[in-house]
């Protein structure tokens, strides 16, 4: 019986002991909640892993430059490049790079608030200027219809009487090329005729030739002064509302910058704050930088900061737009003449570049006629030239205001301005040879 007591305590003991052993196991290991992974062992010897991505769990060799973890909580450290909300930023739309499309932008380019992240546009490589309008020929095909072909048609039909001249007359005071012009036209055209004949298409064409060149002119100086010693050129664009001026001004930026010139904008259109943005983006993406000031600030004073940008940068070129102005408002009128005055501090102005829009006609040469009173320009951009059937527009402009066309405009791409070159226009006009 002593036995059999003796052998149930035993029993009771080592129960009790495993009990006891159990219990303490499951006290110490740790509670999994639901979608929380267990702590891994520590990976800090592990190469390409320091001890927070270890801290947190994250196992293997990470490639040079690579995310450690694509989690929302992770940090990607200095100069990492995430996706997400937290790289684009508040506001934005989640799954965007700083800069994409659809981002609003924080940083204001070149010319922003310093430490603002860079979100610039990418540099752009524009196409060289020489040889541009012989690119752009196509684009002269409207003008091409109206003057070239229909005074070739003309002149080189089987009889030349006062009907056929009269008709010449009309076709060339419709493409714009102007009374006065037209009437030089006629007669050397006549004097020719009578004298060496246009019995064919070719005899036509090259009599044709001569005479447009004469009148559009060959020994015009047309250079932009864009380079001068030991101080940067200053180009004045100013124009009349609707005529296309500011993007003009960010396409001769492009165009000086194919040349290899360096670039400063100045963004003196104080009264639309959507004029120095736009200019801002055209500097931006060829590497320029842009000096803009408060909006409905004084446009003298911009542009004599930018000029002043200009000379501390040691840079060839500033590039100056103005803002729209309707020739009729004598203050805005006199308001560029201030700007002129104001820049002239620093030096004299080297280009006042007036732009106009070719489809206007002879309206713009009433235009430019007021701008020519203000300031005095040195150079003509003719714009939207290309949707226009009115190529004379280059004669009348030249003839009524001796001043040269040194730009022409050929359409809406970033690299559609050329520099004018009387032999190449012409023969676009007249098309190839039959």
């Amino acid at each position: 019986m002593e036995l059999l007591i003796l052998i149930v305590v035993l029993a009771v003991v080592v129960v009790a002991t495993a009990g006891l052993a159990v219990g303490s196991v499951v006290r110490r290991r740790p509670r999994r909640r639901r979608g929380v992974t267990a702590a891994r062992p520590d990976l800090t010897a592990q190469p390409g892993v320091d001890s927070a991505d270890a801290a947190a769990g994250v196992t293997g060799t990470l490639a040079p430059g690579a995310d450690a973890d694509a989690g929302p909580d992770a940090d990607a450290g200095p100069g990492a490049d995430l996706v997400g909300p937290a790289a684009a930023g508040p506001g934005s739309p989640a799954g965007l790079l700083p800069g994409d499309p659809g981002t609003a932008p924080t940083a204001a380019g070149p010319s922003g608030p310093a430490g603002a992240p860079d979100q610039r546009l990418p540099t752009e490589v524009p196409a060289p200027s020489a040889g541009r309008l012989v690119r752009l020929r196509l684009r002269l095909s409207r003008s091409q219809n109206a003057l070239g072909r229909g005074l070739l048609s003309l002149l080189s039909g089987d009889r030349l009487d006062e009907e056929t001249w009269e008709d010449v007359e009309a076709t060339l005071l419709g493409a714009d090329v102007g009374v006065a012009a037209t009437t030089e036209l006629v007669e050397a055209l006549r004097e020719r005729t009578k004298v060496l004949g246009a019995g064919t298409p070719a005899q036509a064409r090259q009599m044709l030739r001569d005479e447009l060149l004469a009148q559009v002119g060959t020994t015009t100086d047309r250079t932009l002064h864009t380079s001068v010693p030991e101080r940067p050129a200053v180009v004045l664009v100013v124009g009349v509302n609707g005529t296309g001026k500011t993007t003009t001004c960010g396409k001769i930026a492009r165009l000086l910058v194919a040349d290899g010139r360096s670039v400063v904008l100045g963004a003196a259109d104080t009264f639309r704050a959507a004029a120095a943005d736009q200019l801002q983006t055209w500097g931006e993406r060829v590497g320029a930088q842009t000096v803009r000031g408060a909006e409905g600030g004084d446009p003298a004073s911009v542009a004599f900061d930018a000029v002043r940008r200009g000379i501390a940068d040691g840079v060839d070129t500033v590039l100056i737009d103005t803002a729209g102005r309707l020739h009729t408002k004598t203050g805005l009128m006199d308001e560029l003449a201030k700007i002129k005055r104001v820049v002239g501090k620093h030096g004299p102005v080297d280009e006042v570049l007036l732009v106009l829009d070719a489809t206007t006609g002879q309206n713009a040469v009433v235009q430019a006629r007021v701008f020519t009173e203000a300031v005095d320009l040195t150079g003509v951009v003719l714009t939207k030239l290309d949707g226009t059937a009115k190529g004379g527009i280059v004669i009348a402009v030249q003839r009524e205001l001796g001043v040269p066309v040194k730009l022409i405009g050929l359409g809406e791409g970033p690299d559609d301005l050329a520099p004018f070159e009387p032999e190449a226009f012409v023969d676009a006009l007249l098309g190839d040879p039959a």
